[in-house]
């Protein structure tokens, strides 16, 4: 269980910094929005998932207590 933490709370950050160099390469619209603007909003939404996620691991693990 202490593994999927610490996997969770890599993916935000391997997303919205350790892939920006790779993302900027690439000039494509997507709905409307330049893709690195698109890589870094949906970069919000993926951490927004995994903090979630986290926390709900986390709550359930207190209520056992």
């Amino acid at each position: 269980m202490d593994a999927l933490k610490v996997i969770l709370t890599l993916i935000p950050f391997v997303w919205i910094v350790g892939m920006v160099p790779f993302v900027n390469t690439v000039h494509p619209m997507v709905l409307g929005l330049p893709f690195l603007a698109f890589w870094l909003l949906s970069g919000i939404f993926v951490a927004f998932g995994c903090l979630t996620v986290l926390y709900k691991l986390d709550s359930r693990k207190d209520n056992e207590a």
